[in-house]
C-alpha cells in the first residue's frame, strides 16, 4: 500500500483515529489553526466539542476518562490557551486520570523569542503532569502521539501534554503509523506480587482480630471491586473507603462502613484507630485520610497494595508493601486466605455506627432546607442509579455521606487537588461516554460561578445533564473553618449569586428553584423527564456544618460530631 503524504495537522488527526478517539474537547487559536483546518477531513470520525474556556476542555476530557475508562483528549492554542489548561492537568495528575492535552506552539524559529502567545507549556506542566513533549521534528510526531497515549493509560494513569509548533502542523511528509508496541523506560510497573510478600500478607490477615480494609481509587482504576469484596467476605473484614474510592464497594454491602478521614464516618475512623491490621488497597495515605500521621492507627500492622512504588512507605510506614496491579495481586492473595469470623470486632463497629445515627440531620424535621436533605432525597428519587459529578466544598462531603453508590465510577469528583469549577465541565465530558445513565451535577454557589460559562457548551451539545446548585450564600467549607477555628470572622466568604433561573433562561435551558423539602420530589421528577440540560437551584440553610470533622493535623479519633438535636439550633433558624 502506497504511503500518503500528509501534513503534521493531518497526521495528528490520523493518530487520534488510530487511538480510537471519538470526541475532542477544545478551543481554537492561531498556533493550533492548521490542526483545526485539517479537522474538516475527520469530522465523520471525531466529534469536536467547542468549550468556552480551556480549563473546561481539560475537565471535560477528565470527566470523559473517569466515566469511560478511556483516554480523554483536550486541545488548545499556545500561550494563554495552553496556560488555561494547567489547572485541569494538575487535577488529572492528582487523581490519576488519563488525558492527553494537545497544544499548538509558535513556529520553531520563533521559540525562545518571546513571540506573540509564546509560552513554554511543555516545561510549565512538568511538575503537574505524567509527561510532556515538545515536538521539534515532524518525523517524530506519529510516534510521539502514540507514546503519549501509552504513557497516559499505563501503570498509574495520568495526564500527558504534546506541544506541536505551528510550522510542523503545516509541513508534509509521507505518513506511516508506528505499529510496534510502545516501550516506556521507567514505566514498567510490576503487575504480579512476589510470593514471599503474599505469604506475609496472608499470615497477617489470618492472625488479625480487628482488621480493616482501606479502599482507594486504585480499586476503580484496576477494576478490582469484585476481588476486594471477596477478600472482605472470606476474612470478615469491614471496609472504609476514601473519597475517590466511593463506589468501589456497594454501599448496601454489610461490611461497608463508609468514608474515612477528615469528614469520614465516626465508625470508620474509630475502626482505623483501634485496628490491629490495615489493608490499604490502591490509596496513598494523604493527609485528609490520616490526620496526625504520628498517631495514625498506632497499634496496627499495615499492608499496602499499590501500583505506584513511590507511594509505598511515602507517608505511612508499612509492614508489607506490595507493588503491583491491585486486581492481579488480590487474585494471587485470595487463594491463600482461610475463612474467619471476626464477630466481636464487627459488633464493636456496629455499635459505633449506631452512635452516629442518633445525630444524623436526615432524621430531623426542619423548616429550613439542608444540603444533606437535598442529596439524600436526590439519591432516593434517582434510585441511587445516577452518575454524580460533584464540585468541591461542603456539598462534596455531603454527597459522599448521603448518596449511596452501588457501582464503581458513579461518583466523579476532584479529590487530590480539590478543584472548584470541576463539576459542570466534567459532567459534560462524562455525558459523551455514559449515555446509559442519568448524570447529575451537584455544585455549590461558589463553584458553579467558576465555570458557569460551560452552560453554553451543555446547551450547544444538548447533553443530558441535570445541575443541582446547593446555594447557601457562602463559600461554605471555608466559612465552616472560619466558624470553628477563626471565631466566626467570615472574611470574604459570603458570596452573592446571580438569579440562576434567569441565567438558565439566558443560556436556553429550563431552570427551577426549590426552598422546601416537600418540593424536592416533584421538581426532580420533572427535571428528569426533560431531554437535555436542566438546572435546579436549592436554597439551603446558610450556617450548616459538615460533621463529623477531624481538624487539620489532629488525631483521627479526635472527631467533632454534630451536636445532639436539642443543642442543634442555630441562632439564624
Amino acid at each position: 500500500m502506497a504511503k500518503r503524504k500528509l501534513t503534521g495537522a493531518e497526521i495528528l488527526w490520523e493518530c487520534l483515529v488510530r487511538e480510537k478517539v471519538d470526541v475532542v474537547f477544545g478551543y481554537p487559536g492561531g498556533a493550533i489553526l492548521p490542526a483545526y483546518d485539517a479537522l474538516n477531513k475527520y469530522k465523520d470520525k471525531i466529534h469536536h466539542v467547542l468549550v468556552r474556556h480551556e480549563q473546561g476542555a481539560t475537565h471535560m476530557a477528565d470527566g470523559y476518562a473517569r466515566a469511560s475508562g478511556k483516554v480523554g483528549v483536550a486541545m488548545a492554542t499556545s500561550g494563554p490557551g495552553a496556560a488555561n489548561m494547567v489547572t485541569g492537568i494538575a487535577t488529572a495528575m492528582m487523581d490519576s486520570s488519563p488525558i492527553v492535552c494537545i497544544t499548538g506552539q509558535v513556529p520553531r524559529a520563533a521559540i525562545g523569542s518571546d513571540a506573540f502567545q509564546e509560552t513554554d507549556i511543555a516545561g510549565a506542566v512538568i511538575p503537574v503532569s505524567k509527561h510532556s513533549y515538545l515536538v521539534m521534528d515532524i518525523y517524530d510526531l506519529p510516534k510521539t502521539i502514540k507514546e503519549a497515549f501509552a504513557v497516559a493509560r499505563s501503570g498509574r494513569p495520568g495526564p500527558v501534554l504534546v506541544d506541536i509548533p505551528k510550522d510542523i502542523q503545516t509541513q508534509a511528509i509521507e505518513f506511516e503509523y508506528p505499529e510496534e508496541p510502545v516501550s516506556i523506560p521507567g514505566n514498567n510497573f510490576a503487575h504480579k506480587a512476589e510470593l514471599n510478600d503474599l505469604d506475609q500478607a496472608a499470615k497477617l490477615i489470618s492472625k488479625s482480630n480487628k482488621p480493616v480494609i482501606l479502599a482507594g481509587h486504585g480499586i476503580l482504576i484496576s477494576g478490582a471491586s469484585k476481588e476486594v469484596v471477596e477478600m472482605a467476605e472470606i476474612s470478615s473484614i469491614p471496609i472504609g473507603w476514601t473519597l475517590l474510592g466511593s463506589g468501589a464497594i456497594p454501599a448496601s454491602h454489610p461490611l461497608n462502613m463508609g468514608m474515612m478521614g477528615m469528614h469520614g464516618e465516626f465508625a470508620v475512623n474509630n475502626a482505623i484507630q483501634n485496628a490491629d491490621l490495615l489493608i490499604a488497597c490502591g490509596m496513598r495515605f494523604d493527609d485528609r485520610v490520616t490526620g496526625n500521621i504520628t498517631t495514625y492507627s498506632p497499634n496496627s500492622k499495615k499492608i499496602h497494595i499499590e501500583i505506584d512504588p513511590a507511594e509505598i512507605n511515602k507517608n505511612v510506614q508499612v509492614d508489607v508493601g506490595i507493588n503491583g496491579d491491585l486486581r492481579t495481586v488480590l487474585q494471587q492473595l485470595i487463594p491463600l486466605l482461610s475463612r474467619k469470623n471476626n464477630e466481636d470486632w464487627l459488633k464493636t463497629v456496629s455499635t459505633w455506627e449506631g452512635e452516629s445515627q442518633s445525630r444524623d440531620i436526615i432524621n430531623l424535621h426542619t423548616e429550613i432546607l439542608y444540603g444533606a436533605q437535598v442529596i439524600h432525597d436526590l439519591w432516593r428519587e434517582t434510585n441511587g442509579d445516577a452518575i454524580i459529578v460533584t464540585d468541591v466544598g461542603q456539598h462534596q462531603m455531603l454527597e459522599a455521606q448521603y448518596y449511596n453508590h452501588e457501582e464503581p465510577n458513579t461518583l466523579l469528583t476532584s479529590g487530590g487537588l480539590g478543584t472548584m469549577g470541576f463539576s459542570l465541565p466534567a459532567a459534560i465530558g462524562a455525558s459523551f461516554s455514559r449515555k446509559d445513565k442519568d448524570i447529575w451535577v451537584i455544585v455549590g454557589d461558589g463553584s458553579i460561578q467558576m465555570t458557569i460559562t460551560e452552560l453554553a457548551t451543555a446547551v450547544q451539545e444538548k447533553v443530558n445533564i441535570k445541575i443541582a446548585i446547593i446555594n447557601n450564600g457562602y463559600l461554605g467549607m471555608v466559612r465552616q473553618w472560619q466558624q470553628m477555628f477563626y471565631d466566626a470572622r467570615y472574611n470574604e466568604t459570603p458570596i452573592s449569586s446571580p438569579d440562576y433561573l434567569k441565567i438558565a433562561e439566558a443560556y436556553g435551558l429550563p431552570g427551577f428553584r426549590v426552598k422546601e423539602r416537600n418540593e424536592i420530589q416533584e421538581t426532580v421528577k420533572k427535571v428528569t423527564e426533560i431531554e437535555g440540560p436542566a438546572l435546579i437551584e436549592f436554597v439551603v440553610e446558610q450556617h450548616d456544618m459538615v460533621y463529623p470533622m477531624v481538624p487539620a493535623g489532629a488525631d483521627l479519633h479526635e472527631m467533632i460530631s454534630r451536636p445532639v438535636h436539642d443543642q442543634f439550633q442555630d441562632s439564624e433558624m
